[in-house]
């Protein structure tokens, strides 16, 4: 734990966030109470303690935010010109620039993430996306088709909004998750009905006070708090929900698909992960092991992409263990509202006990932790830096992801061939994200065009942007958020034929 305190002290704004009750819904452009009057806590990660409560929404709420975001279609929303609704969102991002503090702090203690990674990676992150698809709403276009029926018939195509859509958000990163489904939804057109995590409704809610104050059209954007057994549910299943987005485990992802089945919605899924990060022994180790390290520590492990099973070459495996350790070592855990926090507490108690079985597991199983491999004791649901060696492919810590700073890994030795280490990389049920570290640049294209990945860092690891697609292959989900691709996931194409003649 971190012993040197520089705790920040929460921005006014936060203060008077937190300080106004119980948290409302934003239905139809208004902060209301839920139809049940039903609140739920939210905690910090750091102590346990309450920081407030949130009213729940249920069937019933969402049955009033899809009738608000059908109205907002059928009236100003839908007859906004696309530079009106680029505008808008660039207005949002403007806001959240000027929030940006508040956003981080709010999002620090509610998450328990480090302050440090809230200001310099969500929240500019967030913004920078919002500012990406501000652009794109001018340049959603069909296009003009010749056609072999006459040369007097007009074939045409045209991009349209999907219609009411249904998103629903991960705690791991609660509002660039929002974020990033908002803005391509929002860009093309559609109204949204956007469920947070129970975990970490705050940052979603504090969101909806800017769009309210930005001028979005009431119903445009609705933000509901609530668990997915309920609220979840009833979006996934509700019949004017055109398509549902869903970031979150392939265990719930399943019961999202079954449940969007009963009117054929489109459905798209960011799922889970157990990505395979490769050291070969020609790596520059300086960059390789502090780019290991970022990609299973960063956000406490608690990451779809993280790379959790960590192949190094035989020649090097005692070597990278050894500098890893002694990196993780010095990394300072504690609050993440301590400035010098660089890794804090899990998410939840059902998190913190779901990492530490696994903990136990590879002990049991005969893994041997190089350092951490406990719990903390204490208030909070800390997790220390957990390096696993005496690691086999069959092992439970290196098949299943965990969801923390936990890292299984694994030699691989000259004997084997390069595919050979593909496929043991490859033999999982996920297909997330991959991460390949070696000087030999014709290596490093053939092992990432071999990996079944849908992202492949080379030589570098968790690096994003708004313009690039990340999703998954196999039951890592299907459907591609950022780019130009996920706009795709939000219209739908028309065909129009007319006769000249």
């Amino acid at each position: 734990m971190s012993t040197r305190s520089a705790t920040v002290k929460l921005d006014p704004r936060v203060e008077s966030f937190l300080s106004e009750g119980p948290k409302k819904l934003f239905i139809n452009g208004k902060f209301v109470e839920s139809q049940s009057g039903k609140t739920f806590s939210t905690v910090n990660p750091a102590t346990g303690e309450v920081i407030t409560q949130v009213y729940e929404a249920d069937k019933a709420d969402v049955d009033r935010a899809v009738e608000a975001a059908e109205r907002a279609l059928e009236g100003p929303w839908s007859r906004m010109s696309p530079s009106e609704r680029g505008r808008l969102i660039w207005k949002l991002a403007d806001l959240m620039e000027q929030h940006a503090e508040a956003l981080a702090q709010l999002e620090t203690l509610d998450n328990g993430k480090p302050i440090r990674e809230t200001r310099h990676a969500d929240i500019p992150l967030a913004i920078d996306h919002f500012r990406y698809y501000a652009g794109w709403a001018t340049k959603i276009h069909g296009e003009v088709i010749d056609n072999s029926v006459s040369p007097n018939m007009l074939t045409y195509t045209r991009r349209e909004p999907v219609g009411v859509v249904g998103q629903i958000i991960p705690w791991n990163f609660p509002l660039l998750m929002a974020v990033w489904k908002l803005g391509a939804a929002l860009a093309t057109g559609n109204a949204v009905v956007l469920k947070s995590a129970e975990q970490t409704p705050l940052t979603a809610l504090y969101l909806a006070a800017l769009i309210q104050e930005v001028g979005f059209p009431d119903g445009a954007v609705n933000i509901l708090s609530g668990f997915g057994s309920t609220a979840g549910a009833a979006i996934a299943q509700h019949p004017h929900v055109r398509k549902v987005a869903f970031t979150g485990s392939t265990e719930v992802g399943k019961l999202i698909m079954q449940q969007a089945s009963g009117n054929l919605k489109r459905v798209s899924l960011e799922l889970g992960g157990k990505s395979p990060n490769i050291i070969f022994p020609d790596a520059d180790f300086s960059k390789a092991i502090p780019g290991a390290l970022l990609g299973i520590f960063f956000n406490q492990g608690q990451v779809c992409c993280a790379g959790s099973r960590l192949f190094v070459h035989k020649k090097a495996y005692d070597n990278v263990l050894s500098e890893m350790s002694s990196y993780a070592s010095k990394i300072q855990q504690g609050p993440g509202l301590d400035e010098n926090t660089q890794i804090g507490p899990l998410v939840s108690d059902e998190q913190f006990a779901r990492v530490s079985n696994y903990l136990e597991l590879g002990r049991q199983e005969g893994a041997t932790p190089v350092i951490g491999g406990k719990p903390l004791e204490g208030p909070g649901y800390f997790v220390p830096p957990t390096i696993f060696a005496d690691v086999n492919d069959e092992m439970t810590i290196a098949k299943e992801e965990i969801f923390g700073p936990v890292v299984a890994a694994l030699p691989f030795d000259d004997e084997e061939q390069i595919l050979d280490v593909i496929g043991r990389a490859n033999d999982s049920e996920y297909g997330l994200a991959a991460g390949v570290w070696t000087t030999d640049v014709r290596k490093a294209h053939r092992v990432a065009h071999a990996l079944q990945a849908g992202t492949v860092w080379v030589n570098c690891y968790n690096a994003f942007d708004a313009s690039v697609p990340f999703g998954g292959y196999k039951q890592s989900g299907f459907g591609r958020e950022m780019g130009g691709y996920a706009l795709e996931l939000y219209t739908q194409v028309k065909a129009v034929w007319m006769n000249l003649e």
